[in-house]
């Protein structure tokens, strides 16, 4: 069994508390007169990246609709737990939120010994959007046009192909680590702080290739930069029918990533409810919903209890990937 550089991944029983903190009630006038300053929206990853262009289209809507600044504030490392615990150990009022990939939410309590934050205990507000993972290649690099020979370029030369990632335990790591599980590969991998810096080294030659997502590599596939091999989604995706799947070359094989929004602990369910609104609303605006399509994102939305249920899911479909190769973190 092919096994990568993670730790075990720990019990997810307790991911049930994260709707915990949505039985908090705010007094009517708190959630009535929010927000009456500045909204951070810190994001655990480098501009430039999906996980930083998503929040901003968002970020700039709700500014208009509240008439209040809200702002993003990129503060990166440790697959997003910095990010993350600034988060977390900020005041439960609504004014500082976080808006991220899988990894601190419900990935990274399982693959590193220790948090300065308990990931389960965040308030979930709404998943933004989704966006399909992708193969992408330096087309200078790897000469290969579909999954299949991909594969077979892979075994002939096994660990020779470096695979840049957004980190140790994103969901790009994840995604390249199931593909080396089911192809039955070995694959260099090559952790940087996020998409955008593992972007540029890959358009540049120093990395050979990326389960990145779809987000912003397609402009890069657009001009001739990168080559797209094949998407992750479990079927072809209706804006690129010709691209084929990863599924259609490995059976089951399927990597979505999400963007989501959330609390710091005990934040009152009245303050979640009125951002959660608001971002729904955005949600459904042409021209949002145009903007996320230049990302190939999908708008999700959704309650506070529903985000919260998708989490737990999320961790059970993560978990089997960790547990399946037995996974530890150095």
């Amino acid at each position: 069994m092919h096994r990568f550089s993670f730790r075990h991944a720990a019990q997810f029983a307790l991911m049930l508390g994260l709707t915990g903190g949505l039985a908090l009630a705010a007094p009517p006038a708190r959630a009535q007169n929010y927000p009456n300053h500045v909204v951070k929206i810190v994001v655990p990853y480098p501009a430039g990246g999906t996980a930083d262009v998503m929040p901003r289209i968002l970020a700039d809507w709700l500014s208009r609709k509240w008439g209040q600044s809200v702002i993003i504030e990129n503060r990166t490392g440790a697959g997003g737990n910095i990010g993350a615990e600034v988060v977390a150990k900020s005041d439960p009022d609504g004014y500082t939120l976080l808006a991220t990939p899988p990894g601190p939410l419900v990935v990274n309590q399982n693959l590193y010994k220790h948090l300065e934050f308990d990931p389960l205990q965040f308030v979930p507000i709404v998943v933004m959007g989704r966006v399909s993972n992708a193969l992408v290649v330096n087309p200078d690099k790897i000469k290969a046009d579909t999954v299949k020979d991909f594969i077979a370029y892979a075994k002939t030369n096994p660990g020779k192909i470096t695979s840049a990632t957004q980190g140790n335990g994103t969901t790009s790591h994840l995604t390249s680590e199931l593909f080396q599980l089911m192809a039955n590969v070995k694959l260099q991998n090559v952790p940087y702080r996020g998409s955008a810096p593992a972007l540029n080294d890959l358009v540049s030659g120093s990395v050979d290739a990326m389960f990145d997502n779809l987000g912003v590599s397609m402009q890069f596939v657009k001009a001739g930069k990168l080559k797209l091999i094949a998407v992750a989604a479990p079927e072809r995706l209706k804006t690129l029918p010709n691209v084929p799947t990863i599924a259609e070359t490995l059976p089951g094989f399927a990597s979505v990533t999400w963007f989501a929004l959330a609390a710091p602990p005990k934040t009152p369910a009245a303050i979640v409810d009125k951002i959660n609104a608001g971002v729904n609303e955005a949600l459904h605006d042409p021209t949002v919903q145009a903007r996320f399509a230049t990302l190939s994102a999908e708008p999700a939305g959704g309650t506070p209890q529903a985000t919260a249920t998708y989490f737990h899911d999320e961790v059970d479909r993560w978990k089997k990937v960790i547990v399946s190769a037995h996974v530890t973190l150095e």
